[in-house]
């Protein structure tokens, strides 16, 4: 019987060969690994870290403003939603009804900086409670866990729309189930004076990241002209991404102010 002659050479690659699959193996587990802690990162760890945060914010709010600390940062704070000394009927477009004593302070409103976070958003049917913030930044605002106020809107109260954005997904994710809202849920705006309440009264599911006719003064859409308003008010739109875990598209929440009541 005859042996079998293996070359050192057949030798060599067949080494050379199963390093190469033990290492392309580490490779991929290492691979793997590091995209595990990364999906780890951005759906629990900073979900976790921007809750924690803007929870204390809440609170330093609350603190700041049983103390009678600094100056009133909302537009329609320490006065009348319509500054004109009247309560806010909960008809659509905010007319005036019977003058009524309101608390007021002696500061004077200014308009919030920069990043300042100001007011105190609750939505009961979401156990949602956040803080809000000038701006709709990322970094600065909204990868906070804060909800960012569009620049240029209008402020809790007033006639216009109080127009705000939050993440649907990461970093704290305060609007991620938005679109449970229904006709007639509330959303509270708390202010160092004064309370808002609006009710839901309608959504656009799906639209255009540059469709900003959401957040003018008279909320419409610019690509679904069917859906949104075509007379003033007193209006709060909710913006977030849509789908979940994409950015492609927006879903937009709309409500009216239906009372307002010192804080």
């Amino acid at each position: 019987m005859r042996s079998r002659i293996v070359h050192h050479g057949i030798r060599r690659r067949r080494a050379r060969r199963r390093r190469a699959l033990w290492t392309g193996g580490e490779v991929l587990v290492t691979v793997g690994v590091v995209l595990l802690l990364l999906v780890v990162h951005q759906l629990w760890w900073t979900n976790r870290q921007a809750r924690e945060g803007a929870r204390h914010q809440v609170e330093a709010l609350e603190r700041e403003w049983g103390e009678g600390q600094g100056d009133d940062r909302s537009a329609g704070q320490g006065q009348d939603p319509g500054g004109d000394g009247t309560t806010t009927s909960p008809q659509d477009g905010g007319t005036p009804s019977a003058t009524k004593p309101r608390r007021t302070t002696n500061s004077t409103p200014t308009q919030p900086t920069w990043s300042q976070t100001y007011a105190i958003l609750t939505v009961p049917r979401l156990h949602l409670r956040v803080p809000v913030a000038e701006g709709v930044g990322k970094e600065s605002v909204l990868n906070k866990g804060y909800v960012g106020h569009y620049p240029g809107t209008g402020q809790p109260g007033r006639v216009g729309n109080f127009a705000l954005a939050g993440h649907r997904n990461t970093h704290g994710e305060p609007f991620r189930y938005v679109n449970r809202l229904a006709p007639g849920d509330t959303v509270e705006v708390e202010t160092r004076s004064t309370v808002y309440t609006y009710a839901v009264d309608r959504t656009l599911r799906q639209t255009s990241a540059r469709d900003s006719g959401v957040i003018r003064a008279i909320p419409r859409s610019t690509v679904h002209p069917s859906y949104g308003y075509t007379a003033p008010g007193r209006f709060i739109t909710l913006t977030t991404c849509t789908p979940e875990y994409t950015s492609r598209y927006r879903l937009v929440v709309w409500g009216k102010l239906v009372s307002t009541r010192p804080r």
